[in-house]
């Protein structure tokens, strides 16, 4: 252990001297945090839907029937049951839920007027409303196209709520966002450059012959880079509390525990770069083009996943920034506990295995 905390203190004070580091490692998170705290809209396509007809009569089947022709939305499931729809919430298996009261049909024949509620994750404002537009034209063009005329205009008016984030706030979308690939490109940049530094200067060697397990010298280079990522976490959060008003809804403990988890998967990445790579140019180009873009592309955070072709949909799945963006939000946002995010940790703790399987063992054949 004394030997392992000289490595790490070692690599403390080569990290604390270089001012170019620093501001990489703490000047980005600030920086970007403030940067995307501003929304952006996208298209959205394939959104599941919960769809509560309690009134199960010919009109709201057939506004049923439109919801499900458009190409907007997949219906998850059709119930009667209202209580079911925080439920299927809390589990991540929708984005929007219609309630079409009992007498839906009686109501519009008789008092020319009726009313729907549409419940939206507003975790997302943009997608939500996005969704909302979307449903209120499908309800615009049902009510023209099956009740057009008569004496006095019938109406349909939709009753929104907006789930988690009633104010439709850009931070609660952008916030995880930014955490995820904050982390993910300064740990695996940061770790995949001071290991291969190592190596260009010629001191690796020197490092993997002394009595200290190679390993352990692994290790003990990206310690320091899990410590100085849990104060960039930190600091995002104070950002997102003071600076843009967004409360942490959910444990804090628990947020700090599946950020470490998703630090460790990415220090493994950086050390499974750094292992294949003999300069910093090259270990920083893999790091900057091969985690940026993915982090970008695939983690929900800029485009809907549903929005893209399926086989980049399966793609995603083994993006770790994904999951851990899955994760954030159910916390931060939406204030839920380990049960609703523990099929998302076990893959990211997969991940992390195979990826320092894979590490290790090309590591031993370096050294060979």
């Amino acid at each position: 252990m004394k030997q392992f905390m000289s490595f790490v203190r070692k690599e403390f004070f080569h990290v604390l001297r270089d001012r170019k580091t620093l501001f990489i490692l703490f000047g980005m998170p600030v920086v970007q945090i403030l940067i995307f705290g501003f929304a952006l809209t996208n298209e959205v396509k394939n959104s599941r839907i919960l769809i509560v007809d309690q009134a199960h009569d010919e009109s709201s089947k057939q506004l049923i029937r439109e919801i499900e022709a458009s190409q907007y939305f997949e219906t998850e499931n059709i119930v009667a049951d209202f209580n079911q729809v925080e439920k299927v919430f809390k589990e991540g298996k929708i984005r929007v839920a219609l309630v079409i009261p009992a007498n839906f049909r009686e109501d519009l024949l008789q008092n020319n007027a009726a009313s729907l509620q549409l419940i939206n994750d507003a975790s997302d404002p943009n997608t939500a409303t996005t969704l909302t537009n979307y449903i209120s034209s499908i309800v615009l063009d049902f009510q023209m196209r099956n009740f057009p005329g008569g004496p006095k205009p019938i109406q349909i008016i939709p009753q929104l709520r907006m789930l988690y984030n009633p104010q439709l706030k850009g931070a609660p979308n952008f916030v995880p966002g930014v955490m995820a690939m904050v982390l993910m490109l300064i740990c695996v940049m940061m770790t995949a450059v001071s290991i291969v530094r190592e190596k260009e200067t010629g001191t690796m060697e020197v490092l993997l012959v002394s009595p200290f397990k190679p390993l352990m010298v692994i290790i003990s280079k990206a310690f320091p880079y899990l410590i100085l990522s849990l104060i960039n976490v930190t600091s995002i959060l104070l950002l997102s509390v003071f600076v843009l008003d967004l409360p942490i809804t959910g444990n804090i403990l628990l947020l700090y525990a599946v950020s470490t988890l998703f630090i460790i998967t990415c220090l493994s990445i950086g050390i499974l770069i750094s292992v294949r790579t003999d300069s910093q140019q090259v270990a920083m180009l893999i790091s900057l083009m091969g985690m940026l873009l993915p982090a970008l592309l695939f983690s929900g955070f800029m485009f809907p996943i549903e929005n893209m072709p399926f086989p980049l949909q399966i793609i995603s799945n083994i993006i770790p920034a994904k999951w851990y963006y899955i994760m954030v939000k159910a916390i931060m946002i939406k204030g839920l506990g380990f049960s609703a995010i523990w099929k998302e940790a076990s893959i990211l703790v997969a991940i992390t295995l195979v990826i320092l399987g894979i590490s290790i063992k090309n590591f031993k054949i370096r050294l060979a």
